[in-house]
């Protein structure tokens, strides 16, 4: 389904790993029809679920590796957790961090339901990340914030890589931050259009 991934760049590991999941199970029953097409869609509660060609690159930025532990910022719908989980494997783990309580509830019966085992699933204010798991290999928002919040690039292991949207409703930028020894080093990857960090 998303062979056309390879023209932005998107490696065939990452477009296995989303074609094992149906997006279509991760989006309201109101746009299911929608659910294959390469476009956000509302969630409710003010949030989206990425478009998959936006899932794809930020996959192929984090430069995933199986049995790696990555943190994510803003649960939403589970999809992006559930195609984080494929690609580190079942000895990987990805913590996955929301604000709304019925979006993280959604997303927890949805896991238990597709019999993914290597997601956890926490409510909580992303900005403060989630300590008591810390280093994460990978941290990855999906909301954009105006500035990168500091706990999030102390709770990144050494040679870690941080991925996150920053800037305001207007402009946005995708950031890779990788970790080395004492040292961050910052790339800018691509304009991208988030929903905020909240």
């Amino acid at each position: 389904m998303y062979e056309h991934l390879k023209y932005y760049g998107v490696s065939e590991r990452v477009i296995n790993a989303m074609n094992m999941v149906d997006r279509k199970l991760f989006v309201p029953e109101e746009f299911a029809e929608s659910a294959y097409l390469d476009i956000p869609l509302p969630i409710g509660h003010g949030q989206t679920i990425s478009a998959p060609h936006m899932v794809g690159i930020m996959c192929q930025e984090l430069e995933l590796l199986e049995g790696q532990k990555v943190l994510e910022i803003g649960t939403g719908s589970g999809y992006n957790a559930a195609v984080l989980s494929v690609l580190v494997g079942p000895l990987g783990k990805v913590y996955t961090v929301e604000i709304v309580p019925e979006l993280a509830q959604k997303a927890a019966e949805r896991f238990k339901l597709l019999g993914i085992e290597n997601v956890y699933v926490f409510l909580r204010d992303g900005k403060e990340g989630l300590p008591e798991f810390a280093p994460y290999d990978r941290i990855v928002a999906t909301c954009y914030a105006k500035k990168i919040p500091p706990p999030l690039i102390d709770q990144l292991s050494e040679g870690g890589i941080l991925l996150i949207p920053v800037g305001n409703e207007y402009a946005q930028t995708l950031k890779k931050i990788v970790k080395v020894r004492t040292n961050i080093e910052e790339f800018s990857v691509t304009s991208v259009k988030f929903v905020p960090m909240v």
